[in-house]
Order: C-alpha cells, then sequence, then structure tokens
C-alpha cells in the first residue's frame, strides 16, 4: 500500500471584490499515492495553477483542506508552510524564476543553502552534469537560452531530493525541440528520484506521459482518467 503524498477534500478557492464574488475553485476532492505522474488540464481560466497553488501550500483554500505530506496545510501559517515547502517540495514554473545576480551554479545552490547546509555546490554541479549543463555552471541567466535556464530550474528543483514536484506550465515558453527535451528530462529524473510530479499544462501530449489526468473546467474537476502505458 503506497502512502498518500497529496490529499485534497472539498477544496474551495473565491476571491472577493466589493458585492462580487469570483468561485475559481469548486469543491474539488482526489489524492496522490507517493511515486505517481498527474497531469492538471483544461482551458484558461478553469482553475489549474491555483489548484496548484493551493496544493503546495503558496496560497491558503477559502474551505476544504489540503493534506501535504500528512500536514494539513489549512492549520499551519506561513512561516509553518514555507518549512513543509522546503523540506519537501521541489518547484519547476513557466517563466523559469531563476535569480538574475547568481550563476546557474549558485542557483543550483540556493534551496540547500536556504536549509543551512554546507559544502552543496558538489551536489550542484553533478545535477547540472545531468541535465546537460556541466559547461554553463558560470554562466548568468541571461546568458542561457530559455531551455538551459528551465534546465538549471530543473536541478535547482531536485537538488532538495523532494517528495513531490510541482510543474506548472514547464514547457510552455520552449519551442518544441527544448520542450520534448526538458520533458524526457522531467520525466527521467522523476523516476530515477521516485518522486511524485504534480503538473500543470495545456499540452495533451504532456500530459499523457503522466499515470493520471485531472481535466478541470469552470473551477470544477469534471474527469479523472488513469492513463494505460502503451
Amino acid at each position: 500500500m503506497k502512502d498518500t503524498v497529496l490529499s485534497v477534500e472539498d477544496l474551495t478557492k473565491v476571491y472577493r471584490s466589493g458585492d462580487k464574488e469570483l468561485v475559481v475553485l469548486d469543491h474539488v476532492s482526489f489524492s496522490v499515492e507517493q511515486g505517481t505522474s498527474l497531469a492538471i488540464i483544461g482551458p484558461s481560466g478553469s482553475g489549474k495553477t491555483t489548484l496548484l497553488g493551493l496544493c503546495a501550500g503558496l496560497d491558503t483554500a477559502t474551505s476544504g483542506v489540503v493534506s501535504l505530506m500528512g500536514y494539513k496545510l489549512n492549520t499551519l501559517d506561513e512561516d509553518e508552510r514555507a518549512h513543509i515547502r522546503n523540506q519537501y517540495v521541489g518547484f519547476v514554473f513557466q517563466n523559469f524564476q531563476l535569480l538574475s545576480t547568481l550563476t546557474a551554479l549558485e542557483n543550483v545552490m540556493v534551496p540547500l543553502e536556504l536549509r543551512g547546509e554546507r559544502n552543496v555546490a558538489g551536489k550542484a554541479k553533478e545535477l547540472l552534469n545531468r541535465v546537460g549543463l556541466h559547461d554553463r555552471l558560470h554562466h548568468y541567466p541571461s546568458q542561457l537560452s530559455g531551455g538551459e535556464q528551465q534546465r538549471v530550474a530543473m536541478a535547482r528543483a531536485f537538488i532538495t531530493d523532494p517528495k513531490i514536484l510541482f510543474a506548472d506550465e514547464p514547457t510552455g515558453n520552449l519551442d518544441d525541440e527544448n520542450a520534448n527535451h526538458i520533458t524526457d528530462l522531467l520525466f527521467g529524473m522523476n523516476k530515477e528520484k521516485g518522486t511524485t510530479l504534480v503538473l500543470v499544462t495545456h499540452n495533451l501530449e504532456l500530459a499523457r506521459r503522466t499515470q493520471l489526468i485531472l481535466r478541470m473546467k469552470g473551477g470544477r474537476l469534471v474527469e479523472q482518467e488513469k492513463v494505460v502505458a502503451v
């Protein structure tokens, strides 16, 4: 029996502006077991990125419960949620979110340095080598292509050996060739590390490489589809 890494129960998110209410998520429930890969798909405005942010503890729900690694995020304050993210979670974003004043190597080292760990350059170099950037260690983000920046972001995401990785449109800003390369790296490294993967994507081809697809529409979860490996 695999452990449940992420559990979402009756999750609702409402934004209020004056007398108006915008329901972005409407009573969404699902769970994810350890080592599972999951894609959240749906049209723009369906609540995908909001759902991902709530699952990762980057925001709080109006009602409902998110349990991440057994911790109920709605019972924690921001500092406590940040601690959970730092211990268990990795992130890959569409726009890379690298620190422009740090080199590729320094960007990858940051998560472990935030934990107070020392002598982390060796592990960072290993991961940059794994993503094919051994000759770009001392380049700044502005000196790297989009594909290279996303590979740095992936190395940074995996350096903490996360239990769960959240990826928000990880190939959204890349051309087809780079997108395919990043996708192969993402699933390859995910399998190697035994990480649970939750990704938001518009790309159905990418979604079909996961084991489970959640389809969102109008803030509701309208379908859960298990993907049969070919």
